[in-house]
């Protein structure tokens, strides 16, 4: 059972934590703050509260030792770029993803040895930082970091006659069938902002709606067609 520390317990990593079937993988959260340790603790999780700036305390939770893969989900870069500098420096084979909030954050991340960059930058620019940003988060990062790399993302309009028509936005299976994540709805009944999947209540599709989807692009083309071939011959 390979072995997760999460550093940081917060809107980045909730998802992200609960999304990892515990069955498979050793999660370990590690939080600063005795305040959200203790938040998660609650919650069942195996926790440490540990200062990440000690090389020995990083040993003490088993970097170096067990521990497979980090990610790095501190508040702010500079925390990410110094837990990642110490980490590798502990263990030159550990597997470390970090999620970072500028461009310039994402080589400084680099060059401190992380293997995997989570840089809405270079997803799609501002306006997916700006969703990606939400807890939604979590899903890219885990769909990013055990699988693909190509990711997008696509609004996609709710045609007539289409079989997502009454469909509730807790039924939909992306995930499972296209290996795509629901990242929100256009509800026009409510207007024309865009409410997360995560958190938020459950929505009714109707025509004219728009689901906000991401990832690879075979998948987000694939789906387009099955809403279009479906919608053309529905009765």
């Amino acid at each position: 059972m390979k072995k997760i520390a999460i550093f940081g317990y917060n809107l980045r990593s909730f998802e992200a934590i609960s999304r990892l079937d515990q069955n498979l993988y050793d999660l370990l959260i590690v939080e600063p703050d005795s305040s959200l340790a203790a938040l998660a603790e609650e919650k069942g999780y195996k926790t440490a509260l540990i200062d990440f700036r000690s090389d020995e305390a990083l040993n003490s939770i088993g970097l170096g030792k067990d521990i497979e893969i980090i990610f790095c989900f501190l508040p702010e870069d500079s925390e990410n770029v110094f837990l990642t500098l110490s980490a590798r420096a502990l263990d030159q084979n550990l597997n470390i993803i970090a999620i970072v909030d500028t461009a310039q954050s994402a080589e400084k991340l680099i060059a401190a040895g992380a293997n995997k960059i989570i840089d809405p930058y270079q997803i799609c620019g501002q306006k997916i930082h700006e969703l990606i940003t939400k807890p939604d988060i979590a899903n890219i990062i885990d769909h990013t970091v055990f699988g693909r790399n190509d990711l997008h993302v696509a609004e996609i309009l709710i045609p007539e006659n289409s079989y997502l028509d009454n469909t509730f936005t807790s039924e939909l299976t992306l995930n499972e069938k296209h290996n795509l994540v629901l990242l929100g709805i256009v509800d026009k009944e409510l207007g024309d902002d865009l409410h997360f999947s995560i958190g938020e209540k459950d929505h009714k599709l109707d025509p004219g709606d728009i689901i906000v989807v991401m990832g690879p692009s075979r998948e987000i083309k694939a789906f387009k067609k099955e809403v279009e071939y479906v919608q053309s011959n529905k009765i």
